[in-house]
C-alpha cells in the first residue's frame, strides 16, 4: 500500500469541509493520527484509523467542538517504535500544534512518555501503553482512559473464576499466558502474577517473538503441559496464528481467553467455525452495529460517500475502538473549553486539563450516541483512567456475542500495583509527585 495514500485521503476529505468560502476561516483543532495500515497489525489497526477519522468527520457535521472544526492528519508507523517517534516529531507542531496523540502501540507509548512532558502534548492510550500511567500524580501527560492491561487481566481472570464457581476453584490449576514478547505483551504479567500468588494457581509463561507467525514450539508446550486455561495477550497476525495452532493441537477454544486486542473480527474471520467458543474481555464496548453513533456515521458520513474505509466494517470491534478514541479526544477538548473559552482552539496543555477533568455522565454519553456502548468516565488529578468496566464476548463461529455481565476491575488490588510501579518509574527518572496545587492549575 502506498504509505501516503491514507494521509492524503484524510487531509483531502477534511479539507473538503473547509474549502467553501463560508468555512474558509474556520478555527481548526488538530488531531494527529498515528496509523498502522501497513505491517503486521494492518488488519487490526486499519479499522481503528478509519473509525477515528469517521467520528471526527461526524463531529464536524454536528457543528464541530462548539464551532471549532476537527482536522485529522495521518502518519503511518507500521507499528514500529522508531517510525512512531518520527511521526510524532513531524506532526506535533503542525496545524497550530497537536492536541493529543494516540500512539496505538505500547512501544511507541513508552518512547513518547519521555517526550510529551517537554512538548506539553498529552497522550491518550485507551487499553494499552503503561498501566501505571493511570497514576496522574506521576504521569501528568498520560491518559489510559477507560482501561489498561491490568484491568483486562484482572477482569478476564474474574470471568474464568466465576465460570469455575469461585476463586477458590482456581487453586492448583495451571493458566498459560501466551504473550507478545515485547513491552505490550509483558505489560499484562504483573496482574497475572499478583492473582496467581493470591489464589494459588500456577502460571505457564509462553512468550512469542514478534510478529508471531511461528508458534509451533509454543503450542507444543501447551499440548505437553495441558494448562487448564490459556490467556492470550496478542495483537495483529499473532492472534489468528495462535488460534489456528490451538485448533491443530486440539486445545479447546472454550478454554482460551484473549485480552481486548486479541478479540476482534479480523482475528477470527479466517478461522471461522473452528474458533467457536473462543472468548475475549472487552474494554466496555464490542461490535456495536445497532448503536446510535454507528447509525449516525452510516447515514451522515458514509451515506454521502465521505466514509474513510469500507462501509461493512462500520460498527465492528476495532472500528468502534477508533470511534471511542476520537470521542474521548474531542470531549477532553470540550471540557477544556468550559474552562479556557468556549469555541476557542485549545492548546495541548489546555486539552490535558480537559482530559484530567473529564466527566462523561451516562446522559452525556447517550446524547453522543453511545447508549449501551460505554459506561460513565470520570477522571481526576490522581486518576487518569476514569473507568474500569469490561465485558466478555464469545465467538459463535461467525460473530461475537456477549457472554458476561459487566465486570469491574478490583481497584483495591490494582491501585497499589499502579502506585508502586509509578513510584518506581519516578525514582528511575528522578521525578517528584505533583503537589496538590498543580492539580488546580
Amino acid at each position: 500500500m502506498n504509505r501516503l495514500k491514507p494521509i492524503a485521503l484524510t487531509v483531502a476529505l477534511v479539507a473538503a469541509h473547509l474549502a467553501t468560502p463560508a468555512l474558509a476561516q474556520d478555527k481548526v483543532q488538530f488531531f494527529p493520527s498515528l496509523t498502522g495500515r501497513t505491517g503486521p497489525v494492518a488488519p487490526n489497526a486499519t479499522p481503528f484509523a478509519n473509525g477515528y477519522a469517521d467520528y471526527m468527520k461526524l463531529v464536524n457535521l454536528r457543528g464541530g467542538i462548539n464551532g471549532v472544526k476537527t482536522l485529522v492528519e495521518e502518519c503511518e508507523t507500521a507499528y514500529a517504535t522508531d517510525k512512531g517517534v518520527e511521526c510524532y516529531e513531524r506532526l506535533k507542531g503542525k496545524h497550530g500544534g497537536a492536541t493529543v496523540f494516540q500512539p496505538l502501540s505500547t512501544g511507541i507509548t513508552f518512547a513518547l512518555t519521555e517526550k510529551a512532558p517537554n512538548d506539553k502534548v498529552p497522550l491518550i492510550t485507551s487499553g494499552y501503553g503503561r498501566s501505571d500511567s493511570a497514576d496522574g500524580g506521576i504521569f501528568k501527560w498520560n491518559f489510559p482512559l477507560i482501561g489498561h492491561y491490568w484491568v483486562a487481566g484482572d477482569t478476564v481472570l474474574q470471568h474464568i473464576a466465576k465460570k469455575e464457581g469461585g476463586w477458590d476453584k482456581l487453586k492448583g490449576k495451571k493458566i498459560g499466558v501466551v504473550y507478545h514478547d515485547s513491552p505490550f505483551g509483558k505489560e499484562l504479567l504483573p496482574i497475572m502474577q499478583e492473582r496467581a500468588a493470591m489464589h494459588g494457581f500456577e502460571l505457564l509463561l509462553l512468550p512469542v517473538p514478534a510478529p508471531g507467525v511461528e508458534q509451533k514450539a509454543i503450542w507444543l508446550q501447551v499440548r505437553q503441559q495441558r494448562p487448564d486455561f490459556v490467556v492470550m495477550q496478542t495483537w495483529g497476525v499473532m492472534t489468528p496464528t495462535a488460534i489456528k495452532e490451538a485448533v491443530a493441537t486440539g486445545y479447546p477454544r472454550e478454554k482460551m481467553f484473549g485480552t481486548w486486542w486479541s478479540g476482534a473480527e479480523p482475528d477470527l474471520r479466517d478461522v471461522g467455525a473452528a474458533a467457536k467458543g473462543y472468548s475475549a474481555v472487552m474494554m466496555q464496548h464490542g461490535a456495536e452495529p445497532q448503536s446510535t453513533v454507528v447509525q449516525d456515521i452510516l447515514s451522515k458520513v458514509h451515506g454521502p460517500g465521505q466514509g474513510t474505509g469500507p462501509k461493512e466494517e462500520v460498527g465492528s470491534v476495532l472500528y468502534m475502538r477508533g470511534v471511542v478514541g476520537a470521542m474521548l479526544a474531542v470531549e477532553g477538548v470540550r471540557a477544556a473549553q468550559e474552562r479556557f473559552g468556549k469555541g476557542k482552539v485549545m492548546s495541548g496543555e489546555q486539552a490535558r486539563w480537559g482530559y484530567e477533568n473529564l466527566n462523561l455522565t451516562q446522559a452525556k454519553l447517550d446524547a453522543l450516541g453511545f447508549k449501551g456502548v460505554l459506561r460513565p468516565v470520570s477522571t481526576s488529578c490522581v486518576d487518569h483512567m476514569g473507568s474500569a468496566w469490561t465485558r466478555v464476548h464469545t465467538w459463535d463461529g461467525a460473530k461475537f456475542t456477549w457472554a458476561s455481565d459487566w465486570l469491574q476491575a478490583d481497584e483495591a488490588l490494582i491501585r497499589p500495583l499502579v502506585k508502586n510501579s509509578a513510584e518506581k518509574y519516578a525514582g528511575e527518572k528522578k521525578l517528584t509527585r505533583r503537589p496538590p496545587a498543580d492539580c488546580q492549575s
